[in-house]
This record gives C-alpha cells, sequence and structure tokens, in this order.
C-alpha cells in the first residue's frame, strides 16, 4: 500500500509540473490501480512484489469500490448543481442601503422628476430610497406594483410568491416575458427589476406565505402591498400587519372591476377584517382563472397601489385609509366608499388609535 501510494503521490506531481488536467492525472493513477490488481492476480503466491502489494487483491478491489462510490457521489453533485437554474442560484449579496447618505448625481437624474414635484421633493425622494416595501403576489397586481416602486427608487423590495410564469400569465403579469416561462416568478421579477433600476435591492422568496414565517418576514419591512388571489392569504397578511403595527395596502381584480384601500388601524382606519370579515361565498368573487380578467386591469389597480405606497411612504396627499376605491373598467366608472372601523373587530379591535388620542 505504501509502495502505491508514493507511486500515485509521484504520478500526480509528475502531472502538475506538466500542468496536465485533472482528468489526465486521475487517469493515470486509476491506470496505476489497475496494474496493481493485474500483478495481484498473476504473480505467484510466494513472489517479493506480490507480498509487497498485501498478497491478495480482495483488499484492494474493496479499496476500489470504495473510490468507485466517491467518484460517482462528486460526479452526481457535479452534474445537479448544473442543472440548478441561474436564477435559482445564490446571488451575491448585496449591501443595504444608507439611510442617510445623499442622492448620487446618477440617483438626481434618474429621479429628477420626482425631486421637482413640490410635494415630494429630495426629501421624499430619500424617503424611498430608505423604504423597504413587501410585495405579496408577482402576479397581476404584483407586476406594475413591482415596476413603479422598484423604477421610483424604493430603496429595498421584498417580493414573495411560490407560483412559476405560465404562458396564460402573459396577457397581464408585464413583469414577465416568454423568455422567463417556467421560472419562478419571484425571480423572472427579480430579472427585470435588475434591468429596470439597478440600485434597488430585490429580495425574493420563492414559497407560500404561511403563519410560520408571516410574522418574521413582514417585520422586516415598513410597508406591505398585498396583490395575492385567495382570502386566506388576505385574511393572514391583514392579521399579522395588525400585530405589527404595520400599514398594509390592498388590492383586488376580477373581470372589468378592480378595488384597492389602504388598511392602517393605528391611524384610525379599519383593517381589512373590519371590512370583510368573512370569504365570499363560492361563485361571489370568482378568480381570474374562473371569470377571466381584462388585460389592463391589473395595471390600473396595481399603479393606484403604487401611488398609494408613495404616498405612505413620503406622507404626502391624503391617505386612502378611509374609503375603498372601487374602478369599472366596462363602464369608465371609479366609485370611493367611505370606511369606518369596526369597534368589535376580532383583529384591530382592540388596537389604539393614535387619533383618537
Amino acid at each position: 500500500m505504501t509502495l502505491f501510494l508514493a507511486a500515485a503521490a509521484g504520478l500526480w506531481g509528475l502531472g502538475w509540473m506538466l500542468r496536465m488536467p485533472l482528468q489526465a492525472r486521475g487517469l493515470m493513477i486509476g491506470l496505476l490501480y489497475l496494474a496493481v490488481i493485474a500483478a495481484l492476480l498473476v504473480l505467484p503466491e510466494g513472489a517479493p512484489l506480490r507480498q509487497t502489494l498485501g498478497g491478495s487483491a480482495g483488499n484492494w478491489l474493496v479499496l476500489g469500490a470504495l473510490g468507485a462510490l466517491a467518484y460517482g457521489y462528486a460526479g452526481m453533485l457535479k452534474r445537479l448543481r448544473a442543472r440548478v437554474r441561474p436564477e435559482n442560484k445564490a446571488d451575491t449579496p448585496q449591501e443595504e442601503p444608507d439611510q442617510s447618505a445623499p442622492l448620487t448625481d446618477a440617483e438626481l437624474d434618474r429621479y429628477a422628476r420626482h425631486i421637482v414635484l413640490r410635494e415630494l421633493g429630495g426629501m421624499g425622494q430619500r424617503r424611498l430610497k430608505a423604504a423597504k416595501v413587501l410585495v405579496i403576489g408577482a402576479g397581476g397586481l404584483g407586476s406594475p406594483v413591482l415596476e413603479y416602486l422598484g423604477a421610483a427608487g424604493v430603496g429595498t423590495l421584498g417580493v414573495i410568491d411560490d407560483d412559476v410564469v405560465d404562458a396564460s400569465n402573459l396577457q397581464r403579469q408585464v413583469i414577465h416575458s416568454a423568455a422567463t416561462l417556467g421560472m419562478p416568478k419571484v425571480f423572472s421579477a427579480q430579472t427585470r427589476l435588475r434591468d429596470l433600476n439597478p440600485n434597488v435591492i430585490v429580495r425574493p422568496y420563492h414559497r407560500r406565505l404561511t403563519e410560520e414565517i408571516a410574522e418574521d418576514l413582514i417585520a422586516g419591512y415598513d410597508l406591505v402591498l398585498d396583490g395575492c388571489d385567495d382570502f386566506a392569504t388576505r385574511a393572514l397578511v391583514n392579521r399579522t400587519c395588525v400585530a405589527l403595527g404595520k400599514p398594509l395596502i390592498s388590492g383586488a381584480i376580477t373581470q372589468w372591476e378592480g378595488q384597492l384601500a389602504l388598511f392602517d388601524p393605528a391611524t384610525g382606519g379599519p383593517c381589512y377584517a373590519c371590512i370583510f370579515p368573512q370569504e365570499p361565498a363560492a361563485g361571489l368573487a370568482p378568480s381570474c382563472a374562473e371569470g377571466g380578467v381584462i388585460g389592463p386591469l391589473p395595471g390600473v389597480i396595481g399603479t393606484m397601489m403604487a401611488v398609494e405606497a408613495i404616498k405612505r411612504i413620503c406622507e404626502i396627499g391624503a391617505p386612502l385609509n378611509d374609503a375603498l376605491l372601487i374602478y369599472d373598467g366596462l363602464w369608465g366608472e371609479t366609485r370611493r366608499i367611505a370606511l369606518t372601523r369596526n369597534p368589535d373587530c376580532p383583529v384591530c379591535g382592540a388596537v389604539p388609535s393614535t387619533e383618537s388620542s
């Protein structure tokens, strides 16, 4: 065994000196191993060389089998790594935006149309840069929300969704494209946002929002925008936002109609459960897959949600926390329904309001 190891080390060193590839060096050692096995099988029992090599081929065959298993395992891992889609690989960590850092010259140029707005200005743009916003869903509503908040310069955008891009999404989910079919939506959105504004940090979460992770996830953000398409998740997001004191902008669409509102009980408004305490009856609020949806509608409602988010972050204008805004695309009508907080709401009834104190 010692003789074999010395010969193998010599071959490896020779290969290194000659700058031979790893495969060639491994092949030389493999040939040496086969020569040892052949010698043990051919040489007579009392031959000195056979005694030096251990006298029996059994141990060498076991050693070879273990080596083959190790080589096969390493090869399998290499193939699995090669099959990982680029968008699923770990990204290089991005630096968090510095809340106190002034806007760079490039940022001043990029956000010039914001900065000249009297209500927003440079201070508002700084607040956008420092903000952390979580978007629930990267589908119809999440697409315009992410694109416009990313373009507006929101410093950190989180997006959670467990779905992948399907061809039927492309009619309205404009952040995705034919090139990202089959890709998780959060990574497709991340790719688009990096192209749109490389200054923005995008945190993709390719999983479903559950009770186990909701509080820890939402706690890391200043504002939540919910564009998901099922009542249970909406209720979970609302409960978590109320418990953590996070403002929630919620939007919904179906067929030709959409709606949105800002829910922030801490400022005196209602929470989502005050207005929608129970899941709608079956068939009353069909999903996009069931009832269809006109393509531009998510853009209309999602863009409105982005506007409300910018207003909330920059503390400008009148927040939509006391009304439900309803848009009917088929008839070109917009209605505003006043909302009041339910003092007996099981979710927010015990939350104190800063406006009443």
